[in-house]
């Protein structure tokens, strides 16, 4: 029987060719950057259409909460991390909400 070494149980995955590697998915930043291009191009003709205010206002802050979830999902990398961590990141968007209403509403 061979005794079980430190040495052995230490060893690099990544040095032993016989023990399969998982791959992460590589996000495609030049595609997310075209979405977030032509998001861009989309706000300016909402913006220069001529739509009532109200309906203006509403189309550009939908427009900059998709691009902004964009941001965060790849270039942040939430995307490809565990849940626990999108939680930690989005758990505080309620309250950001509350204090730009209340400062909204407050003149």
């Amino acid at each position: 029987m061979q005794a079980h070494t430190p040495e052995h149980a230490m060893a690099d995955p990544a040095a032993d060719p016989s023990v399969p590697i998982p791959e992460k998915p590589v996000p495609k930043y030049m595609l997310v950057f075209l979405g977030l291009f032509v998001l861009t191009l989309i706000e300016l003709g909402v913006a220069f259409v001529g739509l009532s205010r109200a309906t203006t206002i509403i189309a550009l802050v939908g427009l900059a909460i998709y691009k902004a979830i964009l941001v965060a999902l790849y270039y942040m990398h939430l995307r490809f991390e565990p849940t626990r961590l999108r939680v930690a990141v989005l758990a505080p968007l309620p309250l950001a909400f509350i204090l730009v209403l209340a400062v909204l509403t407050e003149f």
